[in-house]
């Protein structure tokens, strides 16, 4: 007697906007299915993402966003998010959009319905160029992960399952622009040309750490650094006050003074590095959850020194001192600078990220201080 055939029943798939509480909540838990299995990945803290896609978001003051996700047969199995941003548009065209927080298993119906979505909000909005992903703009994480997939990330930085980039060009979407991350040993001993210049133009540069006493117009001092050094480059967007204000009240509490860095030409701030304890070693812990006792255990290791790795996300040289030796000195004096504090504190090895692949001349200035890449992150682009 023959056995009787199995039913196997259609997956329901349905995409639905999010529009509560609860949605977010099924929003935020989409990437611990994605990488269930995935050695590396570092859950995020689900009360910072809470916190992130609020309407306290200071990006909400220039931008507006959409999220969906995807469920087959009522789980949860993927999510995107579409986002118009006014900063953006007044540099690049009215006709510009993105993409971002992008997660979704290895299946192209699920991921088309996803992309579908996004892609029709923000037609509606008058968009004909999509990029992405930015979550939720340039000036957050961005690009999906394309090499590098075996090393965890560092703070502040996306992983991405390894089937994004074919499930993007299968719907279309080309690679627009690589985003480089560099690994250095903090021990490395300076070359001899870096050693030249600083001591060529030492006689002109302090570096000095910020001033928590005035950390407000410290952290002011920063952006425009920030702001005019990195304003001619692809897809730049300018750090509000606000946005740069919340950035600094991050660091206010996790950051040693000595792990930023500002260089003065002649008195003038001309220069800066800001560096990160590489908090992921935690929340690698942590599974997302920071209460009970996921405070204490951060605070611990942060006093302990036991927090091995760090990442450098944030630094600029002045455009004025860009393509000169001064310039380089600058950027040679701010990378330098911190090493040795960080060494004291335990801290073994850094990031760089992330870099421009066509950035030639900060490539050249990590490559010749030992650093190499290790992860390559990439941004994808449509026109509709």
């Amino acid at each position: 007697m023959s056995r009787p055939e199995k039913k196997v029943f259609p997956s329901a798939l349905t995409v639905r906007p999010v529009m509560s509480y609860r949605d977010m909540g099924d929003f935020i838990e989409v990437p611990w299915l994605i990488y269930a299995d995935d050695p590396v990945w570092v859950p995020p803290l689900r009360l910072e993402r809470r916190f992130h896609f609020s309407k306290y978001n200071p990006f909400l003051q220039h931008g507006e966003w959409q999220a969906w996700v995807a469920y087959q047969n009522n789980i949860p199995v993927g999510r995107i998010s579409a986002q118009i941003d006014e900063l953006h548009r007044e540099r690049y065209g009215n006709d510009t959009g993105h993409f971002g927080l992008l997660e979704c298993i290895d299946d192209s119906e699920v991921f088309h319905a996803l992309v579908l979505h996004a892609e029709s909000w923000l037609a509606a909005r008058h968009t004909r160029v999509i990029t992405g992903p930015f979550n939720l703009s340039i000036n957050q994480e961005c690009g999906i992960l394309v090499d590098g997939y075996d090393h965890p990330p560092a703070v502040m930085m996306p992983h991405s399952a390894r089937w994004y980039p074919r499930l993007l060009a299968e719907q279309e979407y080309y690679p627009v622009k690589d985003l480089l991350a560099y690994w250095i040993q903090v021990d490395f001993e300076p070359p001899r040309i870096m050693q030249q210049l600083i001591k060529r133009h030492s006689n002109r540069i302090h570096i000095r750490t910020i001033k928590r006493k005035q950390f407000s117009r410290e952290i002011e001092i920063l952006r425009d650094i920030f702001n005019d050094a990195w304003s001619e480059n692809w897809g730049f967007v300018p750090f509000t006050q606000t946005e740069f204000a919340e950035l600094g009240n991050s660091l206010k509490y996790l950051v040693p003074d000595d792990y930023i860095q500002i260089a003065e030409v002649d008195g003038y701030p001309a220069a800066f590095m800001a560096a990160l304890p590489n908090l992921n070693e935690i929340f690698a812990e942590l599974n997302g959850r920071i209460f009970p006792f996921g405070w204490l255990k951060l605070i611990q290791k942060i006093r302990k020194h036991a927090i091995h790795t760090a990442r450098i996300p944030l630094m600029g040289v002045r455009k004025q001192f860009h393509n000169t030796s001064l310039g380089v000195a600058l950027a040679c004096m701010v990378i330098d600078a911190p090493r040795k504090s960080g060494i004291a504190r335990g801290v073994r090895e850094v990031e760089l990220s992330w870099i421009l692949e066509d950035n030639k001349s900060m490539r050249g200035i990590l490559e010749n201080i030992g650093s190499k890449e290790y992860k390559r992150y990439r941004i994808y682009g449509k026109t509709l």
